[in-house]
Parts: structure tokens; C-alpha cells; sequence
């Protein structure tokens, strides 16, 4: 069982940064293709960005890249997402994700285990 755990999220303006941690098992930091994914009200989740278990490969929806940047430092267990430049419509609950395959990265159903979420609001 891989357990993960979110955090890091809150209030901030439009503009401003926030940086989300996901606090991993060990073995899921250094063998598992990390996600983390969105889920806007009433919506599905949808996918944010991704990082292969070599931290070689990332991947970002158009909506987010250039704007947020996934990192993992395995000595400490933990995937991160600096998020800057934050717009109103990047509100939305925030979730890390575990999966096997770097190839099915963007799809819910590439992930085995997932976080509680951590709830981001950006508001004036």
C-alpha cells in the first residue's frame, strides 16, 4: 500500500505562487510515475502534470505549463508542485497520484493510489 499525503494549499491573490508537497512512501518516490491532478466543482478530475519515477520525463497540461513546474526529491519522499502565477480559474482541489506506467500518465486510470487533496482558491 503507498500512502499520500497532500498539502500546501490555501487562499492566495491572482499572481501569486503557492508550492503543493505530497509526502510519499518511500517506494513510491522511487518507482512510481507521480501525478498530480485538479478537480474543479462539479467536475471530474482532470490532469495537471506528471513526472516519471527518473524525474527525466514531465509532462504539463497547456493550461498550466510554463505557469507550474513538478519536481521530486526522492531522499526526502516527497513530489512537489510550485505553482506561479496563479489565475482564478486554477481554484480547484489539488490531488497527488501514484501510478505504474510514465505512458498512461495523463488518465485517472493510470494511477493507483491517490492523496486526500489539498483545496487551492485563488481569489482577489
Amino acid at each position: 500500500q503507498v500512502q499520500l499525503v497532500e498539502s500546501g494549499g490555501g487562499l492566495v491573490q491572482p499572481g501569486g505562487s503557492l508550492t503543493l508537497s505530497c509526502a510519499t512512501s518511500r517506494r513510491a518516490a522511487r518507482n512510481y510515475t507521480m501525478g498530480w491532478f485538479r478537480q474543479f466543482p462539479g467536475k471530474e478530475r482532470e490532469f495537471v502534470t506528471a513526472i516519471s519515477w527518473s524525474g527525466d520525463n514531465r509532462d504539463y497540461d497547456d493550461s498550466v505549463r510554463g505557469r507550474f513546474t513538478i519536481s521530486r526529491e526522492k531522499n526526502e519522499n516527497t513530489i512537489y508542485l510550485q505553482m506561479n502565477s496563479l489565475k482564478l480559474e486554477d481554484t480547484a482541489v489539488y490531488y497527488c497520484a501514484a501510478g505504474v506506467s510514465y505512458t498512461r500518465r495523463r488518465r485517472e486510470t493510470g494511477y493507483l493510489y491517490w492523496g486526500q487533496g489539498t483545496p487551492v482558491t485563488v481569489s482577489p
